[in-house]
């Protein structure tokens, strides 16, 4: 024996070099017997990824609209149902008249701002706030295929906006609160008119002072936040925005839709439509409504699982379920059949260690081996 082979006699091989040299004695062996070797038989294998991979995107792209698009709308139907009955209340509430609170001649000094138009018109509202959203959660579907992101995506922005266009309509009624702009509303030539009681006589158009008694809460600003609120939490979710890595260009896309939703709502102030209450409620209602409507069908930003709705992780806990249970009968019966043929190697050798020894200690006795050659 060389003297510059006593480094493998007293096991002086690094840890790095002794891995690389199971590992290619590994595929040798898988190549001649075709085995499969995991990490119960080989312990230096890290399984941890392998799970985290297992367990994470494996099946992005198996489960489409058109393949599972059908079970998964039916599957909440009642839940389309109950949106279908929300548009239904949205409607009758902007057509009942508001609540018609008493204005004197005293309370018209906080309300003689000038009538103007909308700087955001009311059309933009759902292009913004739905649409916008929508084309996003397509960009999505079409990147990664998964209807459940997508179906739960669309199901939780419509539950957003549409509950909060019930709670901003059922107030704004209940309220009637006055616009800024309420006196040119109610008497456009600027001659005001009071009845004994010294309450208000409009003379001006009917619908305009009907939407002049609806100010508290904002509705632009509250389907704002409904809406794009429900957005920023979903982006920060797809690109996990809380990952502890601090990339702070991810904050700004999460912040985007966010801006975007109180620069309405500072317009409306700016029009003199709302009062800044109004607004501040408005957002406030909607962000809260947006949190809850998500909360239901994804994880929290934050989670380590935000990337995807939980009805995607329950459909691969219920598809790994069904794939342990022949998995593991599999592998009872192949541990039955390594011990019998270890049991009948026992007899015809002497020792009988060649089939436990790879199965139970590999390392040592490829240490053994090397211990002989030297």
């Amino acid at each position: 024996m060389a003297w510059w082979d006593f480094r493998a006699l007293f096991r002086f091989q690094s840890v790095r070099t002794r891995f690389q040299d199971l590992s290619s004695r590994r595929l040798g062996i898988s190549a001649v017997t075709g085995a499969h070797f995991s990490s119960v038989n080989f312990p230096l294998i890290d399984t941890k990824n392998e799970e985290e991979f297992r367990t994470g995107e494996i099946q992005l792209g198996s489960h489409t609209v058109s393949s599972h698009g059908y079970a998964v709308v039916r599957t909440h139907k009642h839940d389309w149902l109950i949106l279908l009955f929300l548009m239904l209340i949205v409607i009758i509430l902007n057509i009942i008249h508001p609540f018609h609170r008493f204005v004197g001649k005293d309370m018209m000094t906080d309300l003689k701002y000038p009538l103007k138009s909308n700087t955001v018109p009311v059309w933009a509202v759902p292009i913004y706030a739905l649409l916008l959203p929508l084309v996003i959660f397509l960009v999505v579907y079409f990147r990664r295929r998964d209807v459940y992101d997508l179906h739960h995506a669309v199901l939780g922005l419509l539950f957003s906006t549409l509950v909060t266009a019930v709670i901003t309509g059922a107030i704004k009624n209940a309220v009637g609160r006055p616009r800024p702009d309420f006196f040119w509303r109610c008497f456009p030539d600027g001659k005001d008119i009071y009845d004994k009681w010294g309450d208000v006589i409009c003379h001006g158009d009917k619908n305009v002072i009907k939407e002049g008694h609806k100010s508290f809460p904002s509705g632009h600003t509250s389907w704002s936040f409904a809406g794009l609120g429900f957005l920023s939490m979903y982006l920060s979710g797809k690109i996990k925005a809380f990952d502890h890595r601090g990339h702070v260009a991810k904050l700004c896309i999460v912040f985007l839709p966010l801006l975007f939703a109180s620069l309405v709502g500072i317009s409306r102030v700016d029009d003199y439509w709302h009062h800044w209450q109004d607004v501040f409620a408005g957002g406030l209602i909607g962000l809260v409504v947006a949190t809850f409507s998500y909360l239901q069908f994804f994880p929290p930003p934050y989670h380590s699982e935000g990337w995807g709705p939980y009805a995607y992780f329950r459909m691969l806990e219920e598809s790994r379920a069904t794939t342990q249970v022949p998995n593991v009968q599999n592998s009872g019966q192949t541990r039955l059949t390594e011990v019998q043929v270890e049991s009948q190697e026992g007899h015809h050798n002497g020792h009988g260690c060649l089939g436990l020894s790879l199965s139970r200690e590999p390392v040592s006795t490829l240490d053994d081996i090397e211990s002989r050659r030297s």
